[in-house]
């Protein structure tokens, strides 16, 4: 004897306000789309009420030709305005980096937008090496600075210790030939106090 756990219920099964997946779960029954098949077996007897949520119908349209006009034309015409539609979405898709950008074959606005499209991301891949390119001009400014700032410094300490040695053999004070900048400035300061 086959246990009966099947819930056939009419798709698409956002249209009822329950949680039918959940209530399926909590019964212990499976869900089969009851448009999708003709077959009842193993169906279950007692199922959970549900539902069907308040939808406003969308309108439909009828195409029928009327006064000249091919009804025929119409649909093709429609045909391809949602084909143009839908490679526009693909587009936009890729734009916002759902997706690569592809080439959508067909439509005159989803070419010309792919066209757009593609010289933007040229342009920026572009703009992107070049911005690679300037910050490694940046860093090797950056070291040169840096290499000019100490040969600067050694410069500036070569002509003080020059003027410090000056004022001391000026008043016949002895020092060492290889005295630093702090012991020079010292013996100075202490000539100026005598």
């Amino acid at each position: 004897m086959s246990h009966k756990n099947i819930w056939y219920l009419a798709g698409p099964f956002h249209q009822y306000q329950e949680d039918v997946k959940a209530l399926a779960k909590e019964n212990g029954l499976r869900i089969v789309d009851a448009n999708a098949t003709g077959n009842r077996d193993d169906e279950a007897e007692d199922v959970p009420e549900v539902t069907l949520r308040h939808v406003d119908p969308a309108p439909v349209l009828l195409i029928a030709g009327y006064d000249g006009v091919d009804g025929t034309e119409l649909q093709e015409l429609i045909a391809k305005m949602n084909a143009e539609r839908d490679g526009i979405v693909l587009l936009i898709e890729a734009a916002e980096g759902l997706s690569e950008l592809e080439h959508p074959g067909a439509g005159e606005l989803p070419i010309r937008l792919f066209d757009a499209l593609k010289a933007i991301h040229e342009g920026v891949v572009a703009i992107e090496g070049e911005r690679d390119s300037l910050a490694g001009e940046v860093e090797l400014l950056r070291a040169e600075v840096e290499r000019l700032k100490v040969a600067a410094e050694a410069v500036d300490n070569a002509e003080k210790i020059a003027g410090l040695k000056a004022q001391l053999d000026a008043a016949n004070v002895t020092y060492r030939a290889n005295a630093s900048v702090e012991s020079l400035e010292k013996a100075v300061a202490d000539l100026q106090q005598a």
